[in-house]
């Protein structure tokens, strides 16, 4: 122990050194101050305040609690917030969103629904208290409840660990929801190989029912209670059943804006303030999704003679080769030949289809289907939201999150930055007629 103090030491008072040389003139005022300057540390009074957070580094957050127990001084010095965002950043192995994440959940969702205080301040966190409830926390079991498929894991790991069918698959038609959730969740628990009542869980709710109506919102009501009723019946010790919008939003670190959610048959684009679904604004809704993605790319790779063993084949190759251009037009002059090799199904070599399949999000028309394009309903629910005045701050629906697998195709996060983040009534809804005209009218006013 003494070694370390040692070393410690050694690199602060060089720290010192080199700082008292570079400015000579602030050296009083920038050095460490000593702990005694606040509460008596006893033979520990003559070591600088910054050489003993050094210590409680290299002891760990165990020893630091502890010591925060021993007298008032320890207490000051081990319940510093730098210390255990720190300790956060060393036990993940990841660096600053963790942190960040961590600090905006404990913010705004630690109470449950949203109230934000009127005086618009940020409550005070104790990081010191709230690492030690989060290491009690045995993680929780995440289930993803698309309209296409269903993808869990743990919360702790950075993908999904599994794929199943979604829980309108389980059963027949005629087959009551409550024994249609209850096999989905028994299948999701025998593939975790974890007992029902060993950890919580966190369920998004595919995005459904987006009128105010009232036969919409008692549908909504209707699936989340008979999702508790299923797993409290199993006794699962804590559940979240959550729109998948809003989801998406909270890990984007928000609590107000635009969900565009590309999912596997439509594309939801979703007002959220302060985590609550404004429908009645409401919800724009294209007919497009990632199924015709994948169906548009099969009649391309059709028409040019290239052949192909199945759709899951053809759902790779959009993965891997396809993209969205920033300029269309200018792309179709270009070469954009790419391979890709799927496994045991040879090798494959795509052109102009690698930008076409993503180009249909926003013309429609080249795949025959008659919806607006994207770029149109992010901009007529941006006109809602601004119509309907809910704030005297209209810029909680200037923040547009991406979501959903299609949402990460190169490109389009890029290019869509270019044009969604604007005043809309400067940009009228009849000269949006395409994403290259919008991104014209945005360096005309100077936004990028």
């Amino acid at each position: 122990m003494s070694t370390l103090i040692r070393k410690v030491w050694e690199s602060v008072s060089t720290c010192k050194t080199s700082t008292s040389k570079s400015t000579p003139s602030s050296s009083s005022s920038s050095s460490s101050p000593s702990a005694a300057s606040c509460f008596p540390l006893g033979a520990f009074d003559p070591i600088p305040t910054e050489l003993l957070r050094q210590i409680l580094r290299l002891v760990g957050p165990k020893a630091a609690a502890r010591l925060s127990a021993v007298c008032k001084a320890w207490r000051s010095l081990a319940a510093d917030d730098e210390l255990w965002i720190f300790f956060w950043q060393t036990q993940q192995q990841q660096q600053e969103p963790l942190c960040e994440s961590i600090l905006f959940s404990e913010t705004h969702l630690r109470s449950g629904h949203l109230i934000r205080p009127f005086w618009g301040e940020v409550p005070r966190l104790r990081l010191i208290s709230i690492y030690g409830q989060r290491m009690q926390v045995p993680g929780a079991i995440i289930i993803d409840g698309g309209s296409g498929y269903c993808k869990f894991g743990w919360s702790r790991d950075a993908c999904p660990s599994g794929r199943s069918a979604t829980f309108l698959e389980f059963g027949n038609i005629e087959s009551p929801m409550y024994s249609r959730l209850q096999h989905f969740f028994g299948i999701i628990y025998s593939r975790m190989q974890v007992k029902p009542n060993s950890q919580p869980m966190v369920v998004s709710i595919p995005i459904c029912h987006y009128d105010d109506t009232e036969s919409a919102r008692a549908s909504r009501q209707q699936l989340k209670e008979a999702i508790h009723r299923v797993l409290f019946d199993m006794n699962v010790p804590a559940v979240c059943a959550i729109n998948q919008a809003t989801l998406a939003l909270y890990a984007a670190r928000r609590i107000s804006g635009i969900v565009v959610n590309i999912g596997f048959q439509v594309t939801s684009i979703v007002p959220i303030l302060n985590g609550k679904v404004m429908r009645k604004v409401g919800v724009e809704v294209m007919g497009l999704g990632a199924l015709k993605l994948t169906g548009f790319l099969r009649e391309l790779m059709q028409q040019n003679n290239i052949n192909f063993e199945s759709l899951s084949t053809i759902r790779t190759i959009k993965e891997k080769l396809c993209y969205v251009a920033a300029d269309y037009e200018a792309e179709l002059s270009k070469d954009t030949k790419a391979s890709f090799g799927a496994g045991g199904d040879g090798w494959y070599t795509l052109s102009k289809e690698r930008f076409q399949t993503g180009e249909i999000l926003f013309q429609p028309r080249l795949a025959g289907v008659r919806t607006m394009g994207l770029h149109q309903a992010v901009a007529l629910c941006m006109d809602h939201c601004h119509s309907a005045e809910l704030t005297g701050d209209d810029s909680w629906f200037k923040t547009v999150v991406l979501a959903g697998g299609s949402a990460c195709l190169p490109g389009l996060a890029d290019y869509s930055r270019n044009y969604m983040d604007f005043f809309l009534h400067l940009c009228p809804m009849e000269s949006l007629s395409s994403p290259r005209h919008l991104v014209q009218i945005l360096h005309g006013l100077g936004l990028n």
